[in-house]
């Protein structure tokens, strides 16, 4: 999904989940939507995901396209050293509110 049909998104549909998602080893976010289907969408610029260096990034962008709440999901490093899968994929266990 492109960032610019995020607005008209958002206006539109109330059951949806924003995920900012923090990878290990990197100091970079993406954000992700989940619908109502449970279908994933990345989040993208001309067809490319958008990677954010910093949460602060992320806000701009979301508050500006009238989003106020989403999801920090960070990957953990302990768990893919051990060979267990990570996280992440499971966002009733790793998420932290964010409220901007």
């Amino acid at each position: 999904m492109e960032f610019h049909d995020l607005k008209a998104f958002a206006a539109h549909h109330d059951n949806y989940e924003i995920r900012v998602i923090g990878h290990a080893g990197s100091r970079f976010y993406q954000v992700e939507l989940e619908d109502i289907e449970g279908q994933r969408h990345m989040l993208t610029r001309h067809g490319k995901p958008v990677l954010f260096r910093s949460l602060d990034d992320v806000y701009v962008e979301l508050k500006g396209a009238g989003i106020h709440r989403a999801y920090l999901v960070q990957q953990v490093p302990h768990d893919e050293v051990i060979g267990r899968a990570t996280h992440y994929q499971d966002p009733l266990t790793s998420r932290m509110p964010l409220v901007f």
